[in-house]
């Protein structure tokens, strides 16, 4: 039985160098695709779609740190308030340094998805225990803050919670206790005498 053998190439065989300049020659035309981008081809989705895709939009949840201040709280601060009655009003502050024990730094930062991201800070200088001064910006209302937050339009009419003098005058006359008592229906059905719960 005769066995052929087939010839190895050799590295300087022309079917190598082919392999060889062809790995070099696919890196090359990747790359000029790649560079070209994408501006001489068509590649912009209808409007409809990109519509249909702007409300596929994964999830991100909203990022709050800080105490939210107003100005309806800030006014409230007066110099000479003590650090307790500070915090009471404004909250624990979010920076203390202890290289600056007589500074309060409120910070406020807001990124919620959907909403341009709200950012405020200013401070609360001490003299001792008690405030010297408060170094803030203009702050918005609670109405104006909530406002720039929510999602749906706050109604323009604020619903009236308490009566006019004229509704608490049409209104009916409180009883007696007399009346009240006597109003009280008595117990209809069997009466039953009970043993007491210790006999003597």
């Amino acid at each position: 039985m005769r066995t052929t053998v087939l010839p190895r190439l050799s590295s300087s065989s022309p079917r190598a160098a082919a392999r060889r300049g062809l790995a070099p020659a696919l890196l090359a035309a990747a790359a000029v695709l790649g560079t070209s981008g994408c501006s001489s081809w068509n590649l912009e989705p209808p409007q409809s779609t990109r519509r249909l895709v702007s409300y596929i939009v994964p999830y991100k949840a909203d990022i709050v740190q800080g105490n939210v201040v107003t100005t309806e709280q800030i006014s409230l601060v007066k110099p000479g308030m003590t650090r307790l009655q500070v915090r009471e009003i404004l909250g624990t502050p979010l920076v203390t340094d202890p290289f600056h024990a007589q500074r309060w730094d409120y910070v406020f930062s807001m990124v919620r998805q959907g909403f341009d991201p709200i950012q405020r800070s200013f401070y609360v200088l001490f003299d001792g225990d008690a405030v010297q001064k408060v170094e803030a910006p203009e702050l918005p209302s609670e109405t104006d803050f909530v406002a720039s937050i929510s999602r749906r339009p706050l109604p323009e009419k604020t619903p009236r919670l308490e009566l006019s003098d004229a509704e608490r005058a049409a209104l009916p006359a409180p009883k007696a206790p007399a009346e009240a008592a006597s109003a009280v229906a008595a117990p209809t059905g069997p009466t039953r005498n009970y043993p007491p719960l210790e006999s003597r």
